[in-house]
């Protein structure tokens, strides 16, 4: 078979495709994929086809200034831009499918292209979805527990941007926050991990993290006689806080602790002060090596890192930056896998108390334990590419 992925610039949404591409790869059908130019190495390793399709949103987002919070007004300003980006790039997705049609157009469910370009050219749509799955009983949108004003705004513009763009293409709106993308969906999470994961029927299948190759990339060690606690934030400029991570020198500089903490490249190192030797910092570390060896993870709760640290068995402490995060830390906290503190008005003795308390709670432990049996049988990049050949092929999934 012949299979076009579609994805957001974003390393949150490439990255669990890619040990999906290398398994139908290695399964011996072709992938051509389309995303910002910035992706195309890690792509082409996975074995994929690169096709440039639209800009780097990365290069947007705004950096926030000390003691600003992640996300704030921007939002919307962004969301038009990314809608300007669409306009401009879609005609030449669909013309590259037309010229060389796949069986099926996987898509990720953030991408408002990958849908509409499937139906333009009358071929399947698979939803691809690195975080929580929505179907008629649950909204992804109704997670955050109190979106900010300009989250409403934003969500509201989308749905008339969206509206507006499809009906001019002469095909159906996509569908985010109010029911199933397509009418087949791989959800990168476990179903114990979705909310409401019981009303979730045949038209999800439910794979868990597929880290593939990353989990035996670039080797890391650790190198002290302590406990190890990893550090970071992600990826995304929106979550530059070297206010935190001074926090974090202050809080487990010269202490019982063994850290690595990514500060990523929007933050200068020099910015922060000293840095006690106990302290390996790096703009990012080869996050599943640590992983495997870190006895606490202190995380902005971000899905993929959540699912990579269940995935190795580490118990979180969530110090979430965005409203989708905040949701997550509190599944993280209601399923007894961590603790949540809220990065407004967080200190130093607080992170330090949630670490310890989290590190020598047995009952945290053993259900991050038990998570992560279950996210590593879930299925991952095999069970993946075994849905989707099932799809094509008319078979469904057991």
């Amino acid at each position: 078979m012949h299979l076009s992925f579609v994805s957001i610039p974003a390393a949150g949404h490439v990255n669990p495709t890619l040990a999906v591409v290398s398994e139908l790869v290695r399964r011996g059908h072709r992938v051509t994929y389309f995303t910002a130019a910035g992706f195309a190495p890690r792509i082409e390793d996975a074995g994929a086809v690169f096709r440039a399709s639209g800009e780097d949103w990365m290069a947007w987002l705004p950096v926030p200034g000390p003691g600003q919070p992640g996300r704030g007004p921007q939002l919307l300003p962004l969301m038009q831009r990314v809608f300007e980006d669409l306009r401009g790039s879609f005609p030449a997705l669909v013309e590259h499918l037309r010229e060389d049609p796949p069986d099926a157009v996987c898509f990720d469910a953030m991408t408002l292209s990958g849908s509409m370009a499937a139906e333009k050219i009358g071929v399947p749509a698979i939803a691809l979805m690195p975080t929580y799955a929505t179907n008629e009983h649950f909204s992804f949108r109704a997670l955050p527990a109190a979106p900010p004003p300009e989250m409403k705004e934003a969500w509201t513009t989308a749905a008339r941007l969206v509206a507006e763009f499809a009906a001019g293409q002469g095909v159906k709106t996509p569908r985010i926050f109010d029911g199933p993308p397509a009418p087949f969906n791989i959800v990168f999470i476990p179903r114990e991990f979705q909310p409401m994961g019981g009303t979730f029927d045949e038209r999800f299948q439910f794979v868990g993290p597929c880290v593939g190759r990353r989990e035996s990339g670039p080797a890391w060690t650790h190198e002290g006689p302590r406990p190890l606690l990893f550090i970071s934030l992600g990826t995304t400029p929106l979550n530059r806080r070297p206010d935190f991570f001074r926090l974090c020198l202050d809080a487990f500089g010269h202490s019982q602790w063994d850290v690595a903490m990514a500060i990523g490249e929007q933050t200068d190192r020099g910015s922060l002060g000293p840095i006690p030797a106990n302290i390996r910092i790096q703009p990012f570390f080869p996050q599943l090596q640590v992983l495997r060896q870190a006895d606490v993870f202190l995380t902005h709760a971000g899905m993929n890192s959540t699912m990579e640290a269940l995935y190795f068995g580490v118990p979180l402490v969530a110090v979430p930056q965005q409203p989708e995060q905040e949701a997550t830390a509190r599944r993280l906290e209601e399923l007894g896998l961590g603790r949540r503190l809220t990065a407004a008005d967080v200190t130093a003795p607080d992170l330090l108390r949630a670490v310890a308390e989290v590190s020598a709670n047995r009952g945290i432990r053993e259900k991050v334990a038990a998570m992560g049996r279950t996210v590593r049988s879930a299925g991952g990049a095999t069970a993946a590419a075994t849905a989707i050949e099932a799809q094509l092929e008319g078979r469904g999934v057991d």
